[in-house]
């Protein structure tokens, strides 16, 4: 599958992705920097499993976005999510077809 990541807000951002099952799922790319009104596309693959040998009722891919410093290059740097601002979560669960 694929997502469209915006950015609608007028300020630079740093973005990452989380999953809960990194041995299931991928995402390409994991984390990047958009402009304000920039959008990236997002694959998310997952590899097969054995269906019902797992858990599956908790995966979930997690997006998380911070502003970034002003001034900071157009480069991702993961120290942004540890300093003093404010990181938005969004969680997106997943539904495994069977």
């Amino acid at each position: 599958m694929e997502y469209n990541i915006i950015n609608a807000g007028g300020r630079r951002i740093g973005w990452a992705i989380k999953t809960t099952s990194m041995k299931r799922l991928g995402v390409d790319p994991p984390c990047g920097v958009l402009d304000s009104k920039e959008a990236v596309l997002m694959a998310v693959s997952c590899d097969s499993f054995q269906f019902g040998a797992e858990d599956t009722n908790s995966d979930r891919i997690t997006i998380e976005w911070t502003n970034t410093p002003d001034g900071a290059a157009k480069q991702f740097c993961c120290e942004w999510f540890q300093a003093d601002g404010i990181v938005r979560r969004k969680n997106l669960p997943i539904e495994y077809n069977h």
